[in-house]
């Protein structure tokens, strides 16, 4: 078996042991997760990310495994961004703690199978036409410039268009918060308002695919490094999720450091043909702008 093989059974192997794991946790045993046991669920999926990443070095190389920990790094910052959103959509629609991991836990299956998709018809697209890297960063760098000019204005779930849609096809019950995603009435099966949260989350998760997968292929366009990158980070949301919602005063610029990753990763895409970065710059400069968005955030909070 060649390296990619290998890499791509154990990948595989190690992403279906920790998503049974997770939906253990979530839909088996539904709990208020406390900020203590989604910090211990965030370092363990780091550990086995990093522990896949430090394997890929192993078989590949050490600029394929700092490929990896780029796009890692990119997609788990880009994903803390989003959980921030998510957030406003389980408060919106006032969904209790113990039953959000079981949305978090379907929106992660699709976002597997969502970003499988995007990835692979990224790179065919990038192989045939290579031109088309350029509309990639131009979607980055257009991205990052909008999230800072919008600053904190945010979305309003009932205005999604998915829901409204679906809303007009089909009943849903917006009452009800049993933690069912369908309730029965009069014999019939009713769509709840679990079912409202997850179609405004499926479909804000396919606007952020719009985004993360451009950002990772501008770092790489190894099949195995962008998805087992990309998936790792996907699968430690539900547990990112709780940690940050703790959290929430604490990341007040950390949107504004996404924002920047974007355009770096964009230009970086942009002069690719003139200009070559190594790995190891672009995964530098990444974590110190991160950093920088951190600490600016904590200075901010204690003034």
């Amino acid at each position: 078996m060649t390296p990619h093989t290998i890499l791509w059974i154990i990948f595989i192997f190690l992403a279906v042991i920790l998503f049974i794991f997770d939906l253990r946790l979530s839909v088996l045993k539904p709990h208020s997760i406390s900020f203590k046991e989604s910090i211990s669920l965030c370092l363990l999926w780091i550990f086995v990310a990093s522990l896949y990443g430090g394997i890929v070095g192993h078989f590949l190389d050490t600029n394929k495994m700092i490929e990896y920990f780029t796009a890692y790094v990119v997609e788990y910052s880009l994903s803390i961004d989003n959980m921030f959103v998510f957030l406003m959509i389980f408060t919106y629609f006032n969904i209790e703690k113990k039953y959000q991991p079981k949305v978090l836990v379907i929106g992660v299956l699709s976002a597997v199978v969502m970003r499988l998709i995007f990835i692979f018809a990224g790179i065919a697209l990038i192989n045939k036409f290579e031109w088309i890297i350029y509309i990639f960063a131009a979607i980055l760098v257009y991205t990052g410039i909008k999230m800072v000019v919008s600053g904190d204005e945010q979305m309003d779930p009932g205005n999604n268009i998915a829901l409204k849609f679906i809303s007009k096809k089909i009943g849903i019950d917006m009452k009800e918060k049993t933690g069912n995603f369908f309730i029965r009435r009069d014999n019939k099966l009713i769509p709840s308002v679990m079912i409202a949260v997850l179609i405004v989350i499926e479909s804000s998760d396919l606007i952020f695919a719009v985004d993360s997968i451009p950002a990772v292929l501008g770092i790489s366009t190894d099949r195995l490094v962008v998805y087992s990158s990309n998936i790792f980070a996907v699968i430690g949301l539900r547990s990112l999720y709780f940690a940050l919602a703790s959290l929430n005063d604490y990341f007040k610029y950390l949107k504004i450091g996404v924002a920047v990753i974007l355009v770096f990763v964009g230009l970086k895409m942009f002069l690719s043909h003139f200009i070559i970065i190594s790995p190891i710059t672009s995964l530098c400069a990444i974590l110190l702008i991160l950093a920088a968005s951190m600490l600016a955030s904590v200075i901010k909070r204690q003034t």
